[in-house]
């Protein structure tokens, strides 16, 4: 005969075992936070960066003019930490980078690339994600274009794994551009999962 109320007396600390008798995914009890293990928290980590400069030539790395995306957004977590254009993890994880360069010429046909560089070492940084422009002055107005790179990087330790990002150019009339106060040069990070 099945039971379909409790007793008064309640169940017994030992009757209800949700790590043998429960399968399947447990939802998230109607108030709870779901903060415990083995439940999943949805993204833990998500943080973007923009340049604020005009640049002409080469930057590698893209190391000054940077700053945290202050407009109608905050940090998910702890956030990336910056020094010297490269970028700490605040924690190990599956993360997905993307850095989109804006671009502009006001001369010849120019091109430019997007490189989001990583090291799993601390030391040697080779390139993981490339984008390139591909741009034609076809009027008398400045011609703009953007490049994108994605990368997956499987961020195992905070110490060793790190990245920077640089912008290549043939020559300088491929202008890297940003500003303070909207988001056209970015980068973003955004942890998936765990590793």
């Amino acid at each position: 005969m099945s039971k379909t109320t409790i007793p008064t007396g309640g169940l017994a600390d030992d009757a209800v075992n949700l790590t043998s008798k429960v399968t399947g995914t447990l939802p998230v009890a109607n108030g709870g936070t779901a903060l415990t293990s083995g439940f999943f928290n949805g993204i833990t980590e998500c943080d973007m960066w923009r340049y604020t400069a005009n640049t002409t030539g080469d930057l590698d790395p893209i190391a000054s003019n940077l700053e945290r995306v202050d407009t109608v957004f905050d940090k998910i977590g702890t956030g990336m930490s910056e020094s010297s254009g490269i970028f700490t993890f605040p924690s190990t994880g599956i993360y997905e980078i993307v850095f989109n360069a804006y671009s502009y010429i006001d001369g010849e046909n120019r091109d430019g690339a997007a490189h989001i560089q990583a090291t799993t070492d601390n030391s040697s940084y080779t390139d993981r994600a490339k984008s390139t422009t591909s741009q034609f002055h076809a009027s008398s107005s400045n011609t703009s274009a953007n490049a994108t790179a994605t990368l997956i990087f499987d961020v195992t330790n905070v110490t060793t794994h790190k990245v920077k990002f640089t912008w290549a150019v043939v020559n300088d009339d491929a202008r890297l551009y940003g500003e303070t106060g909207a988001t056209l040069t970015y980068f973003k990070f955004t942890r998936l999962g765990d590793t």
